[in-house]
């Protein structure tokens, strides 16, 4: 039995780096630089130069903004809404990223497995059964989600955060589900 150590890392095609236009084969590799790889996910999008683009700024727009929920917390977003959404990519990628941002080795498994019995506040409970339920059933929010939201010390400009990282990680995960993104092994040991 042969086991295949070089698996494709997209259903897609792949461009080299370079053959990339210059902004994106720049950034890719300003990320290589900062983080000693590139991740998959730059090399699987860079097949659509333009929706690349979109893509990245959405995500930092998000993922990156000064808010009133910490980076960590954003992540935490991420790992439970893209386990609901079997997206293995997410979850181990932004898995990493939360051990990395909460510095907790074991904060990543704990939410991406039921983030109910996570050692995460109260509070964060709220807000990822909130990023749940607009991931799952977002025709079901109502004035009551809110409700519960500000009594845990959440704004409005809040509950928009946590429902665009939710909304916007969906559209992640499935992309990275119909590609068939392969996470890179780097991940599995950062922040552990």
């Amino acid at each position: 039995m042969t086991v295949q150590t070089e698996q494709a890392i997209s259903r897609f095609p792949v461009p080299e780096l370079d053959a990339m236009p210059e902004d994106i084969r720049n950034r890719i590799l300003a990320v290589q630089e900062k983080s000693g790889f590139i991740p998959n996910v730059f090399l699987v999008l860079a097949h659509r130069p333009a929706e690349f683009r979109a893509f990245f700024d959405y995500h930092d727009a998000l993922m990156e903004k000064d808010s009133n929920l910490t980076k960590g917390e954003r992540e935490m977003i991420v790992v439970a809404t893209s386990n609901l959404n079997q997206c293995q990519y997410c979850v181990v990628a932004h898995g990493a990223i939360l051990r990395i941002r909460e510095k907790n080795p074991l904060i990543a498994d704990q939410v991406a497995v039921n983030y109910r019995k996570a050692d995460i506040s109260d509070r964060q409970k709220a807000m990822l059964d909130f990023a749940v339920k607009v991931s799952r059933r977002a025709e079901e929010v109502g004035d009551e989600d809110f409700a519960v939201l500000h009594h845990h010390g959440f704004t409005d400009e809040d509950i928009w955060d946590i429902s665009g990282v939710a909304s916007f990680f969906g559209l992640s995960n499935r992309m990275a589900n119909v590609t068939s993104m392969r996470p890179n092994a780097e991940f599995y040991a950062l922040g552990r």
